[in-house]
């Protein structure tokens, strides 16, 4: 009984390593195939410097990983809907358009709200 115990938990976490590995290499593709993924990075780059050049406090840190997190997460929904609806057709569909636009509108919004969160938190701090 000891054994198949021990066998089956070790075939679950080769399971789940598995599947570490292809949520890895999904962000690595975003980050490599992705121009909008790119610009992201390099902004995320950008506020992150700025953020330990001033030494913004624990609370500041925790909404601008926040809001990087929340602009990376949805341009990756956003490059996923988008791609899966350029393979279901390449023709022009009404109802694809409009699934297109609001994909694009969970990106701005998100980026929208870190642009705010980022004028509240550096505005003491620049001027």
């Amino acid at each position: 009984m000891y054994p198949k115990l021990v066998t089956y938990l070790c075939f679950m976490l080769m399971q789940q390593l598995r599947a570490f590995g292809y949520a890895l290499n999904g962000i690595g593709l975003f980050f490599w195939k992705e121009r909008h993924a790119k610009i992201h990075a390099i902004a995320a780059l950008f506020i992150s410097t700025l953020s330990f050049y001033l030494h913004i406090t624990s609370s500041e840190w925790l909404w601008v990983l926040l809001c990087i997190t929340l602009v990376i997460v949805t341009e990756m929904i956003n490059t996923a809907i988008e791609r899966l609806c350029n393979k279901l057709t390449t023709e022009l569909d009404s109802d694809i358009k409009i699934i297109k636009d609001v994909s694009a509108g969970f990106v701005l919004i998100s980026s929208l709200f870190s642009l705010a969160v980022a004028a509240i938190i550096f505005s003491r701090y620049l001027l």
